[in-house]
């Protein structure tokens, strides 16, 4: 090849190469073809238990599962998968993970054999631009997520992707992290954060577990306080939740349970409302609280 052609056609890599991209990104965009919009959640998860007892806060998932239509696929926060950076899960069929210990032999024997997303795992990746998502083929889906959304959707049969939380990263991080991820809602799929919004296990009255429901007065304080700015879209105090005062800092001993809502709140828009569902403290210490931001 005479030099200047050659010159010519290394000029000629980087456009290849955007157009390569954006070809790849239609690609995955027709995949999942636009729908309505998708409501978004949050799910207080609490016990790993709740994946095979019957009680109010499994009727009101099954509930809210039975209000929205049902989801090409599932984008899940999880407060158990926490890693430096950002990955999203990429297998075509992730592992069921019993991430905790103590709990009857039957809970170990569930399975929740639902299959993952490579394609909605690349579209995440692709539309996040404030930091490099990892594919990630390891990891799976944890209790926080399979507890709640095998009673969403009980057969096992919508994909389902987790995406980490970023340990490193505060609350306002994450807060516009997640406002990347808006467009999704519009291709069918489900975003569910699942942590819980009152979580201090060290303070747990373990006495009053099986007990009417029970909260401690600073449980009480901080979770009120939350519900009241979330249903008035007071975003900014809930993000700068460390300088809410005693109470939350009791309720919010360290941030992995609380950022999931974080996620949630950042995709709600401006004609969309907060509704609250499984509204009960358990323990003391610990509230069940759960979100649905929906226009209806």
């Amino acid at each position: 090849m005479e030099r200047k052609k050659f010159i010519q056609s290394l000029a000629l890599l980087p456009l290849m190469s955007s157009s390569m991209k954006l070809d790849s990104l239609r690609r995955l965009s027709d995949t999942l073809p636009s729908t309505t919009r998708m409501p978004v959640l949050f799910l207080g998860h609490g016990s790993p238990m709740n994946a095979i007892e019957e009680n109010e806060f499994v009727a009101g998932f099954r509930a809210t599962g039975r209000s929205i239509d049902k989801p090409k696929a599932i984008l899940c926060i999880s407060a158990h998968w926490e890693t430096k950076g950002t990955y999203v899960t990429a297998m075509d069929h992730p592992r069921t993970i019993h991430d905790f210990g103590g709990f009857p032999k039957e809970l170990f024997a569930v399975q929740y054999p639902a299959p993952g997303s490579p394609e909605l795992a690349k579209e995440t990746k692709a539309l996040i631009t404030q930091t490099e998502v990892g594919l990630d083929d390891q990891w799976g889906l944890d209790h926080g997520a399979w507890s709640v959304i095998k009673h969403l959707y009980p057969d096992a049969d919508v994909p389902v992707i987790q995406m980490s939380l970023d340990y490193t990263k505060p609350a306002s991080y994450h807060y516009t992290l997640a406002k990347e991820l808006s467009t999704l809602r519009r291709k069918g799929v489900l975003i569910v954060g699942s942590g819980n919004m009152v979580h201090n296990l060290r303070m747990v009255a373990w006495d009053k577990l099986n007990a009417d429901p029970y909260a401690f007065d600073w449980a009480t304080e901080a979770n009120d306080k939350m519900k009241s700015w979330i249903r008035s879209g007071d975003h900014e105090r809930l993000i700068d939740y460390r300088a809410q005062g005693k109470a939350f800092d009791l309720a919010i001993p360290t941030p992995e349970h609380y950022l999931p809502l974080i996620y949630t709140l950042a995709l709600q828009e401006k004609n969309e409302t907060a509704s609250v569902f499984n509204d009960q403290p358990v323990g003391g210490s610990i509230s069940m609280t759960s979100i649905k931001i929906s226009a209806d």
